[in-house]
Order: C-alpha cells, then structure tokens, then sequence
C-alpha cells in the first residue's frame, strides 16, 4: 500500500487545479454575524497559507455569470497537496455555503509541436547557415528562447493579469476528422499555424495550456490572461478560423472572472 505521506509529483510539471462554486445565500443567512466573521476569516487565512507553500500559486477570481460566483485557479506540484486544498476550500465558509458547480484537474507540460534546431536552421537564410559565427549566435538566441517558452509552459508563473477566461478542448476522433489520425508532421504543421495566429495578440494576451488526457474529461485545459475582456474574445474568435481548430477542435463550457482579493471577493458576493 502506497503511504499516504508519499508526494504524488509528476516527473515534470504542476498540477493545475481549477475550482468554481456557487454561493448558497440562504446557508449563510442562517449563520450568526459571529460565525460569519469567523467563516471570513478562515477563507482569507487559508488563501494566504496556501501563497505561502512551495511552488504553489492561487488565483481568487470573482465569476461574472450566473454559471458560478467564485472561482479559484490552483497550480501546486503534489497531488495530496492538490486534493487537500480543494476539500478546505469548499469548506472554508462553512459546510453548506459553498457548492461546487465545475472543476478540472490537468497538468503543466511541454507543447508536443515545439520547433527544433534543425527545423530552425533549415530556415535561416542561406547566408547564416554558412557563416559559423552567425549561425552560433542565431542559435544561442534560439536556445534561450526556447528555453524561456519551456520553462513558462512547465514551470509557469501565472501573470497579474484582470481577466481570466478558461475552457478545456479535445481534437476531433470523428469517422470523417480524425485529428490523430493525421502523420506527426501535418499536424506539427498546422499547430505551428496556430501559434502564429496566437502570436497576433502578443502583449494583450497570455496563455497557458495544460494537459488532462487521462485525468479529466478533455484533453487540454486553456487559461487565458487578459488586461481587457475583448482581447480575450477577440483572441478566440480570431483563432477558431485556424484550421487546427475550425476542422479539429472541440471546446468544453467557457468561465470567465475578474482576479481581486478574497477579501474584496466575498464581500461583492453580498455574504461580505
């Protein structure tokens, strides 16, 4: 039997955990201003020790539609630490006040259709390729940067960013369009297509992809940072005319919420 003080690590990546309830105003109306003092205070003391854990990072979101009233984005290396968290967040305002209304659990990882060095060099210019000195320093660029991407996507430090909107997505395992059915190279093709549809909105939008094939009900989860709400919407829409999504994408229900302090959170949910 596995010991239940065991780490549940990944050998590469975080956990990535996102949590959405519903406030039960009648559950907190039956507690006295006491309890509701105390309940306040428990939430705000157990946001600021979970900030206070290795590697691990929270997001408070206030939801703006009916589907959920607050959210929160957790990204922490170990399972048990993941699972934990959860169950004392639902509980945090009292048994009943808080209900959970989606979830989803994935994982931080490496994109699959990253370029190589050899893909790189085949297109620089011929005159690069053949001068060693320009052809280091093209590819001392390339490393770092490269580098920089693979530690965002793995190891990422979420942004202080307003908006955030999340959804999940799969590729399509029709009859008629069967995204893996595809060889590797048509769809590293069209995924690299993708990314320059999403480098469009560099500076006005961040994005964080995490994988859940196997853990959840989809295949990736989307997180997508924003300054302005229309970027975010401007971003999507733009993309879903990619071919990578317009033929092969299929994308699960879309959350969006404002990050603020719990504090600030709870008291625009009317239970402040």
């Amino acid at each position: 039997m596995t010991d239940k003080n065991t780490e549940l690590v990944p050998e590469e990546g975080w956990h990535c955990l996102h949590l959405f309830y519903r406030a039960e105003y009648g559950q907190w109306q039956l507690l006295s201003r006491e309890e509701q003092n105390s309940a306040k205070t428990n939430l705000s003391s157990l946001v600021q020790e979970v900030r206070a854990m290795e590697c691990t990072q929270l997001l408070t979101l206030a939801m703006v539609t009916p589907k959920a009233d607050i959210g929160f984005m957790l990204i922490t290396p170990d399972l048990h630490n993941a699972n934990r968290i959860e169950k004392r967040l639902s509980l945090s305002l009292g048994g009943d006040v808080l209900t959970p209304v989606y979830s989803y659990l994935s994982l931080t990882e490496e994109s699959e259709y990253i370029t190589t060095e050899e893909e790189y060099i085949g297109s620089l210019e011929s005159s690069i390729r053949k001068d060693p000195k320009k052809l280091n320093e093209a590819l001392t660029t390339f490393r770092e940067r490269i580098n920089h991407y693979r530690q965002e996507r793995v190891y990422p430090t979420l942004p202080d960013w307003p908006v955030v909107c999340f959804y999940n997505m799969s590729k399509r395992r029709g009859e008629q369009r069967n995204w893996y059915a595809l060889p590797y190279d048509e769809r590293c093709q069209l995924m690299k297509g993708h990314a320059t549809v999403g480098r469009e909105f560099a500076g006005k939008v961040k994005q964080l992809i995490t994988g859940s094939t196997g853990l959840d009900d989809y295949e990736w989860g989307v997180t997508l940072f924003g300054e302005h709400p229309d970027d975010l919407k401007d971003v999507v829409y733009t993309m879903r005319y990619d071919e990578a999504s317009a033929i092969y994408a299929e994308f699960g229900p879309f959350y969006t919420g404002i990050v603020g302090a719990i504090d600030e959170l709870v008291g625009e949910l009317g239970i402040g």
